[in-house]
C-alpha cells in the first residue's frame, strides 16, 4: 500500500520535486482578474513535458503563488511496487474538505490522481 503525504513546507516540496527532475510551472492563460494561474510541476520524462501551455517559473514565484492561494501538496514517495512515484496533487484544503463532504453523501464521486486547484483538475505529470 502506498501512502500519500501532505505538505506546505517549501523545502520538503522543492526537495521532492527536484529529486524527480521536476520544475515549477504555471498553465498559460489560466490567470484571471489578477489571480495566479494553475500551478503544476513539469517532469522531464512526462509525455507532455514540452507542453506549450506550461510556462516554467522560478521557485520563488511558485511558492509566492502557492502561499497566496493557501495550497498544499499531496504527494507520494514510492509506488505500490516500490519505485519512485511522481504522483502529486496541489489542493486547496478548504475545497478538498468540501469535496469530501459531498463525496460522503454520494458514493459515485471519486477524485482522480490529478492536481486540484480551486475547482480545476489536471492530470498528474
Amino acid at each position: 500500500m502506498t501512502l500519500s503525504k501532505t505538505s506546505r513546507d517549501h523545502d520538503e516540496i522543492r526537495r521532492w520535486a527536484e529529486s524527480r527532475g521536476a520544475v515549477p510551472a504555471e498553465v498559460r492563460g489560466t490567470e484571471k482578474g489578477g489571480e495566479a494561474g494553475i500551478l503544476r510541476f513539469e517532469f522531464p520524462t512526462a509525455p507532455k513535458r514540452n507542453d506549450s501551455e506550461l510556462e516554467e517559473i522560478s521557485w520563488d514565484e511558485f511558492f509566492e503563488k502557492f502561499d497566496e492561494r493557501n495550497l498544499e501538496l499531496v504527494f507520494q514517495e514510492k509506488t505500490a511496487s516500490g519505485e519512485q512515484s511522481n504522483f502529486n496533487k496541489l489542493v486547496c484544503p478548504e475545497d478538498d474538505k468540501a469535496s469530501h463532504s459531498k463525496s460522503s453523501s454520494s458514493s459515485s464521486e471519486s477524485q482522480s490522481g490529478g492536481s486540484h486547484q480551486k475547482s480545476a483538475r489536471h492530470k498528474a505529470a
